[in-house]
């Protein structure tokens, strides 16, 4: 067993992207994610890996899809304006499906915002953020020893799924320091990129699918002949205006994520047998929320808390299930409202989804939350 160490979320994060083989980080420096550069700046060396500072958000995102072309496991950082900057090829990875982890540790915006304060309103931005049609995965941990098992997660999923990751930090997460004790290496489960089975000669082409519809492109510098492109494009990798040929390349996008989504859906139910109302919570809002519910719980109310690791794909089975059972869900947020829609969408109308959003630069307190549950407890009541 690892030695107990105290150890802060960005940090956590970087060693848990180390751990899964990440061995390419490009990125600029942003408050608060700014730790994680740092740590990798010092540890990549070590073990044969690469540090690279960039000139800007843009160019940050662009050289670790170069890396992983090249077979790397890579990995960029950033906040605010910096995840608004990188959206574009963000999108370019997804269709050229170029593996690739996105950490975005959320403070308080739009634009410039508050640098320094907590906030979670780039949840929609995670799912959205690009144009065009294509899913997207994003992890949000709540404790620093889950940063380092999201940040795991993370560079696994872009590896099997050949697919842009997001670690959705808040800076709560990312500054907070916790005793922590960090799994052995051989307690790890690391996941190596596929190679192709094919040579040229028995008709290799890179973006043919497997049965779990995800190809296998070989990676730069291993003797194939590669065509990567933004455009929509057939199995050979070159681009196609086909209307069939399009349909084809966008729905596989989707398919090869939805067809693991009970997989890599990730949550955790808390007191949730008898609960009458719910708290839905996430990243590092969930620490208040879980307090506020242990203490409710402690009077003999009958709350609960589902606490959603996975941020996308939504886990509307998990929702609907609890709205099902619940008078009412209660969803906390550090922003003006944005996993409340997606809450109650998957509820569909079976019970009432009440927002309870702040961005106000400050984390909610847990008399905040227990006060907005005693009155939902009194409404559902009536």
């Amino acid at each position: 067993m690892s030695q107990p160490k105290l150890m802060q979320g960005n940090e956590a994060c970087a060693l848990g992207a180390l751990a899964a083989g990440v061995r390419f980080f490009g990125g600029y420096p942003i408050t608060p994610s700014t730790e994680i550069a740092e740590q990798l700046a010092e540890q990549l060396p070590k073990v044969g890996g690469t540090f690279i500072q960039m000139e800007d958000e843009i160019a940050s995102m662009a050289v670790i899809l170069g890396a992983s072309l090249a077979g790397k496991k890579v990995l960029t950082a950033t906040s605010g304006p910096g995840f608004s900057l990188k959206q574009e090829l963000i999108g370019y990875a997804a269709i050229a499906e170029i593996p690739c982890v996105i950490a975005n540790v959320q403070r308080v915006g739009p634009s410039t915002g508050q640098p320094t304060s907590p906030a979670q309103g780039d949840v929609m931005q995670a799912r959205w953020g690009t144009h065009g049609d294509h899913p997207m995965i994003a992890l949000s941990p709540w404790t620093v020893r889950e940063s380092f098992d999201v940040a795991v997660k993370a560079v696994n999923y872009a590896e099997r799924f050949r697919t842009p990751v997001i670690i959705l930090l808040d800076e709560v997460v990312g500054h907070m320091r916790e005793k922590v004790v960090l799994p052995a290496d051989n307690e790890i489960e690391i996941y190596s990129r596929r190679q192709p089975t094919k040579s040229r000669e028995e008709g290799y082409q890179p973006f043919t699918p497997e049965a779990d519809l995800v190809p296998n492109p070989a990676d730069f510098g291993t003797g194939y002949r590669i065509h990567v492109t933004g455009l929509v494009h057939d199995d050979t990798g070159f681009p196609s205006g086909s209307p069939k040929i399009t349909e084809q390349c966008i729905k596989r996008l989707h398919e090869k994520i939805d067809c693991v989504k009970d997989e890599i859906t990730h949550y955790d139910e808390f007191f949730m047998e008898d609960a009458e109302i719910a708290v839905v919570t996430y990243g590092g809002t969930a620490r208040t929320a879980y307090a506020a519910v242990e203490e409710a719980r402690a009077q003999g109310k009958k709350v609960g808390m589902i606490r959603l690791m996975t941020i996308w794909p939504f886990a509307d089975k998990v929702i609907k299930q609890a709205a099902a059972k619940c008078k009412a869900l209660l969803v906390p947020e550090m922003n003006y409202g944005q996993l409340v829609m997606e809450i109650e969408r998957a509820a569909a109308g079976q019970t009432k989804v009440v927002s309870m959003p702040k961005y106000n630069t400050e984390i909610f307190t847990p008399n905040e939350i227990s006060g907005a549950i005693d009155q939902l407890l009194s409404e559902v009541a009536k």
